[in-house]
């Protein structure tokens, strides 16, 4: 997903999450935090031996943050991941035909499946539900097609560009 701090942007990508322990990169360098929230809003983390804590809120959309840390307040932006996911999708090719298999955009968790082997589908139906760092996005499909296989269920945690359903276009 993209994140803007400030008046710059970056790519962050969750790589995994045991407990608190977080593997996130950030424009290409992997970092291992440990972090926990707290009830009152603030964040604690262990980063590279150093302690951190940290104070955030949010609006309303769940799309920006303030966060105060180490007497600064910086101002986050979580950039819609769909819409780049779609740039990027139309970097590769100019068409915007359905593929034929729907693969992960980023490491995520498959949180609902609205469709079945055999279902046919309209342009715009929305296939499934994904979560990556507590944000849920749907994917919908961008033409007609019948599903032909799925192949993860809900619950799963997939990689980066994993199958997940396959169609008939």
């Amino acid at each position: 997903m993209e994140i803007q701090v400030g008046n710059k942007t970056v790519d962050a990508t969750l790589l995994s999450k045991e407990g608190n322990n977080v593997k996130i990169e950030i424009d290409g360098q992997v970092y291992d935090v440990d972090v926990a929230m707290l009830n009152n809003g603030t964040c604690s983390m262990i980063y590279d031996g150093n302690s951190y804590s940290a104070e955030l809120t949010k609006n309303s959309s769940g799309k920006h943050y303030q966060v105060n840390l180490n007497y600064s307040t910086y101002q986050i932006d979580i950039l819609d991941s769909r819409a780049k996911y779609m740039r990027m999708r139309r970097g590769k090719s100019s068409s915007t035909v359905q593929a034929d298999i729907i693969t992960a955009p980023m490491p995520c968790k498959i949180v609902k499946i609205y469709v079945k082997k055999g279902d046919m589908l309209k342009a715009g139906d929305t296939v499934l539900t994904m979560e990556a760092m507590k944000m849920q996005s749907n994917y919908k499909v961008t033409s007609d097609c019948k599903v032909q296989d799925i192949l993860v269920k809900e619950g799963d945690s997939v990689r980066v560009e994993q199958p997940l359903i396959k169609l008939n276009v």
